[in-house]
């Protein structure tokens, strides 16, 4: 298997199930309350290790309780937590998430803490081993000067990068995502990014040309329930369908996306296929509670697409 490293976010989970929000000033009692394993950089990687790939984790956590469990979350999957560091005097980052128990939809928060200060440095001190992979996996929980760091330093290297601009800021370089060779936002992103309106496929294909011209390589839009839409610099517009599912809780769906591509690309090259295979796990991932925990293993993924596809 090829070697994938993710530099990126470590979060804990909190995550409640509701019936509806509470208006401002009202408390409401919630059914059910868990804590589990996140953030976008640690959801994609754990995904991907599940799947069988090889996986140098880069990431921050805090001095707090939370850090050695992250840190221990890791290894149970295999993941290399050489480059995982906790901060003095840092809380670990944490994401209050709300799951509405009608409709499997979700809000989050998202305290960044000890993801803050992953920096270029950490890059450099890591190079002997980034140098050496296959594709490096990128979001937009820690600082933008890292994420452009990281950028340069797989081009320096030959090595295909892949950026999942989530959650997306203005502020982003197109710049710099043009220099990826994989550009993955939801249709939320995409419209944030490029100011377009996304009701609808033709909207979303009007969006993702203005991220063409500027001259992105390959653009993936995922669309949750809709499936996910591909758009190449050579003219290539694929449209793969969802897996239809009943779905119970869709957080980390996206990052379920994202890690499944990122394997199946890194190992066979073929955008398509993988995509595929992405929307059957980031389904399979809806119909289970939780992020991390509702990620299948590669057996059980095989077993559902040798049954069902």
């Amino acid at each position: 298997m090829k070697k994938i490293a993710v530099i990126g976010s470590t979060n804990v989970d909190l995550i409640t199930y509701v019936d509806r929000l509470p208006k401002e000033g009202e408390t409401l009692e919630a059914p059910a309350f868990r804590i589990g394993r996140g953030g976008k950089g640690a959801n994609q990687a754990v995904a991907i290790a599940k799947l069988g790939s090889n996986v140098v984790m880069l990431s921050k956590v805090g001095d707090d309780t939370f850090a050695d469990t992250c840190i221990q979350n890791f290894q149970s999957y295999g993941i290399d937590t050489k480059y995982v560091i906790k901060v003095p005097h840092s809380s670990t980052g944490v994401a209050p998430i709300f799951v509405n128990t009608t409709t499997s939809q979700n809000s989050i928060l998202i305290v960044k803490g000890a993801n803050n200060f992953l920096k270029p440095e950490d890059i450099d001190r890591a190079e002997k081993t980034l140098k050496d992979v296959d594709l490096i996996v990128l979001q937009l929980e820690v600082p933008l000067e890292t994420v452009y760091y990281a950028i340069d330093f797989g081009n320096k290297y030959g090595i295909k990068v892949l950026l999942n601009p989530a959650p997306a800021v203005p502020e982003l370089s197109i710049d710099y995502a043009c220099k990826c060779d994989f550009f993955i936002p939801n249709e939320t992103e995409l419209e944030i990014l490029t100011g377009k309106p996304v009701s609808t496929i033709d909207e979303i294909k009007q969006a993702s040309k203005v991220l063409l011209d500027k001259g992105l390589k390959n653009l993936i839009v995922t669309l949750g329930s809709q499936g996910s839409l591909w758009f190449s610099k050579d003219g290539i517009e694929k449209m793969i369908e969802p897996l239809k599912v009943d779905a119970m809780d869709s957080s980390g769906a996206g990052d379920a996306f994202i890690g499944c591509f990122s394997h199946f690309y890194c190992n066979t090259g073929d955008v398509e296929t993988s995509m595929k295979k992405a929307s059957v796990f980031a389904g399979l991932s809806v119909t289970e509670k939780g992020t991390q925990s509702s990620y299948p293993s590669i057996e059980q993924f095989d077993e559902f697409v040798a049954t069902h596809c």
